[in-house]
């Protein structure tokens, strides 16, 4: 059956993704009213412009889009059936496959984008850092800022008996793991969740650890800082940029200056969803595929996407605050504003794309922090993306797309084996090579062999 695209709609996507008008070929789906959570964050903006676009709509899809109170909820009420998906932190499949906190079936049919995240700390814990950060000629700070100037902070406090506290957003979170290894590039143990030697576990993830790491929900990070709960926190947007605006944190370094084009977010969805409703499978990722095109398709949409994702039943943030980062900048201190473009990063560089290789990343951060207890073969970890992170329900979503008219072949990696090339723009200067997980963990000198 096919679907032609009203006037405006068909206007909106001339004006918006040059290249690319076509003409939807409706799917007979298995369900075609659905809802899907999210957590207030600008990264949930694929799911919110495939609704706001007409998107899911041209799809033949009736979409409701529900903020979820955090992220342990929306997991819970997408493996119970009560969401039909979610924007989900990229560790939320992996973490539920290999049973780390909840076992279930849950896949992932795209991604929804690379970066987004930073490190924000104290304006008290700022001051004590600045000394020992290298200044440009206009005096701003050098960046990337290694945690080697956050050590001596550290430290002092541990000799105390008070230990630092931070915040993270969720233990299988890319916020966990990038401050992780942010720390740990910077000699700071940030604690494990086993110890192999002694069986002991810690569901905290705080064992033997320099510092204090918990979990707070990402809206409530400012507040949480402002009240002298935590010194810092790792967190997506607007939550960075909401300290600046406030003036109660410093943001030290983005994750995109941790790991340049990591992976954060996917949307999710349990294995019988899939199979149950194939066909709703391929609508819905087809209509964030043409959501995630559109945000990098110019910077007027951005600027669209900022007013959209404002509203009080979406982020919810002022658009200043928004805009800061997801049209191309971010600012460190008040005053302190520089070009990022590509902070925010949800089609370009084949981000919508789900990799294997990114998953696997995933699945050595879990091995390394003892969430996986035992040390894995390099076949397992392979195995275990494949299980995961469905890059052939992404790429049948993609041929449908090119058949209809919107993309062309060149637009996808199409017929890849799952793996980016081995990746060296990381902090720390180390090379991740997905194909070779086991090498890459051997590396660390802080973390479990």
């Amino acid at each position: 059956m096919k679907h032609t695209l009203s006037t405006l709609a068909r206007f909106a996507l001339l004006t918006t993704l040059p290249a690319f008008a076509g003409t939807t070929e409706l799917l007979d789906v298995e369900k075609d009213q659905l809802r899907i959570g999210f957590i207030k964050l600008t990264d949930c903006a694929p799911l919110v412009i495939a609704k706001e676009k007409g998107f899911f709509e041209d799809e033949g899809l009736i979409v409701e889009v529900e903020a979820q109170a955090n992220w342990k909820v929306l997991l819970d009420r997408v493996i119970s059936g009560e969401l039909d998906g979610a924007h989900m932190l990229a560790g939320q499949p992996i973490g539920a496959t290999v049973g780390f906190g909840i076992k279930a079936e849950v896949i992932a049919p795209i991604s929804l984008d690379y970066n987004g995240n930073a490190i924000t700390v104290s304006n008290a814990v700022w001051e004590k850092m600045k000394p020992a950060i290298p200044k440009d000629a206009d005096g701003k700070p050098v960046h990337p800022i290694k945690a080697d100037s956050f050590k001596p902070i550290v430290m002092d406090a541990k000799a105390t008996g008070k230990p630092l506290q931070f915040g993270m957003v969720f233990p299988v979170s890319t916020h966990n793991y990038e401050l992780r290894y942010w720390l740990a590039a910077g000699g700071i143990n940030p604690g494990f969740y086993f110890d192999p030697k002694s069986g002991e576990e810690n569901i905290p993830g705080v064992l033997n650890g320099d510092l204090v790491i918990s979990v707070t929900p990402p809206p409530q990070m400012p507040s949480t800082l402002e009240a002298g709960t935590i010194v810092g926190y790792c967190v997506g947007e607007p939550w960075n940029q909401q300290a600046v605006f406030k003036k109660i944190g410093v943001p030290v370094i983005t994750d995109h200056e941790i790991w340049a084009y990591n992976p954060e977010k996917v949307f999710g969805i349990t294995k019988a969803f899939a199979e149950k409703n194939p066909n709703t499978t391929l609508a819905l990722t087809k209509a964030i595929i043409r959501a995630c095109a559109w945000l990098d398709a110019s910077p007027e949409n951005r600027k669209e996407a900022v007013k959209i994702l404002s509203r009080p039943n979406y982020v919810g943030a002022d658009e200043a605050v928004i805009a800061n980062s997801m049209t191309g900048t971010f600012e460190y201190e008040p005053g302190d504003k520089r070009a990022a473009p590509d902070f925010n990063v949800f089609f370009k560089h084949n981000a919508s794309y789900p990799w294997a290789s990114d998953c696997i990343w995933y699945l050595t951060q879990m091995v390394r922090w003892g969430q996986v207890k035992e040390q894995k073969p390099d076949a397992w970890y392979a195995e275990t993306a494949k299980l995961v992170y469905r890059a052939d329900i992404y790429e049948q979503a993609a041929k449908l797309l090119i058949k209809e008219g919107f993309f062309t072949d060149k637009d996808f990696p199409l017929g890849t084996d799952g793996y980016r090339e081995p990746s060296t723009e990381f902090i720390d200067g180390k090379t991740y090579d997905g194909r070779k997980p086991n090498d890459y963990l051997k590396a660390f000198e802080i973390g479990l062999k």
